[in-house]
């Protein structure tokens, strides 16, 4: 089975995870999948990610954060999809709750976060947002 859209199977295999209270949810791995893991470990939303295995057997484990038992995440969505692009310039990067969450942007230099390609004044795919 192919499949279409790699980055919301991931959203959503966290986001089940967290309602299932796992501690690590696992996937099939890919450099995308694990640059959206950094960015969502370097804003604090999990505890880590790693990957074992090799070529395509290669898996992405990631640790969910939980705060007195309730998960970190509150909402995860998917912003541009395979059916609708969605690129933004510098200026126009979603603000999520008024900075309080996070837009994960793939840019010309990388994914990162929102706040990171404000700095740096770089537009990109907005990929998802994170509260």
């Amino acid at each position: 089975m192919s499949m279409t859209d790699p980055i919301a199977d991931m959203l959503t295999r966290i986001r089940n995870g967290q309602k299932a209270r796992k501690v690590v949810v696992s996937m099939p791995a890919s450099n995308a999948k694990e640059a959206v893991a950094a960015v969502l470990k370097d804003e604090g939303y999990i505890t880590g990610f790693g990957t074992s295995g090799e070529g395509a057997t290669k898996m992405l484990d990631v640790e969910l954060k939980y705060y007195e038992g309730t998960p970190v995440i509150e909402n995860v969505k998917r912003i541009s999809k395979p059916g609708l692009r969605v690129y933004r310039g510098k200026e126009e990067l979603p603000k999520v709750l008024g900075g309080l969450g996070v837009a994960i942007v793939s840019t010309s230099a990388g994914v990162m976060s929102d706040r990171q390609a404000r700095e740096k004044g770089i537009g990109g795919e907005v990929l998802c947002v994170v509260s």
